[in-house]
């Protein structure tokens, strides 16, 4: 019998073969009628329930319920893969979801392809553009520290000659 934790190999989302659309992907090998509880994907993930209910509140992820039980299938943890790597990599909610939401235009996700792309990009370009900022902050404030170093030796030195 399968466990929780093979079934949910792969937290990270690199190489787990599924696709956003929680299907698997090409040599996957998953089965497609997976059905995970709430607690096998906080355990996975490194997430809290009430993470995913935020997800599920947002519209990002849809689980079936089943009374006061939820049950999120490959698609849900396809999903969530896709919505952790974009908060780390600093999308914001909505442009994760814009992202999630191109998969289903019909296209075998090229839009979606291009558009991520071009996001990531855009992201990589706005984050250098920040690095070189703080670069020149921090070489600012070195240089102000020098000054400033140099006018308190100079401070010191003329109390010293005075006595």
């Amino acid at each position: 019998m399968e466990s929780a934790s093979d079934r949910l190999s792969g937290g990270s989302g690199a190489g787990t073969g599924v696709s956003p659309s929680g299907g698997p992907g090409v040599g996957s090998g998953r089965r497609t009628d997976a059905r995970y509880a709430i607690g096998e994907l906080c355990e996975a993930f490194g997430v809290t329930a009430r993470a995913l209910r935020f997800y599920e509140d947002e519209q990002l992820i849809a689980p079936e319920r089943r009374g006061t039980s939820r049950f999120y299938s490959d698609r849900d943890r396809a999903r969530l893969v896709w919505i952790l790597r974009g908060k780390r990599v600093g999308f914001s909610l909505n442009e994760i979801r814009e992202l999630l939401d191109l998969y289903d235009v019909g296209d075998q996700r090229r839009t979606q392809r291009r558009v991520t792309i071009e996001r990531c990009r855009q992201k990589i370009a706005a984050l250098k553009r920040q690095k070189h900022d703080i670069d020149t902050t921090i070489a600012e404030l070195e240089d102000f520290l020098t000054t400033l170093g140099s006018s308190s030796e100079r401070s010191r030195n003329d109390k010293g000659s005075e006595d």
